[in-house]
């Protein structure tokens, strides 16, 4: 089942057509790999505050939106900041979480800077280069 705002979201954008709905559950980076049949570099990861740092799984839904396994930079709640990691970048395409542990989204770089309405890019990943 989609999350219908993150879908919605994802409509006005242009990039419906891009969300790819899965069989089995991309609730960690190894499981999107697997699913997506790419690098786990490649699946991008959601991150909130000015230091990175998981939301207690409690608080996940209530700060987000989106139930754990399923944080995407989309359709966030306002007030809340969006930053890209510039160590994405390298790739041509990205698989960022669409809203819950059944659905992606693929997107270029610039297409998810687009898509989720980022402030910017910021330099968060070690040792990528």
């Amino acid at each position: 089942m989609r999350n219908e705002k993150v879908f919605e979201w994802l409509s006005e954008k242009g990039f419906a057509d891009r969300v790819i709905d899965h069989t089995e559950t991309i609730d960690t980076v190894e499981h999107a790999a697997i699913q997506l049949g790419c690098s786990e570099a490649e699946i991008a990861k959601t991150q909130f505050h000015t230091k990175p740092s998981m939301i207690p799984r409690d608080h996940v839904e209530k700060m987000t939106g989106s139930i754990p396994g399923g944080v995407c930079p989309f359709a966030v709640p306002s007030g809340i900041p969006v930053w890209l990691d510039v160590s994405m970048k390298r790739f041509f395409f990205i698989h960022p979480s669409a809203g819950n542990e059944f659905t992606s989204v693929k997107l270029t770089p610039d297409e998810l800077e687009q898509a989720s309405n980022a402030v910017g890019w910021c330099d968060v990943c070690k040792g990528w280069e």
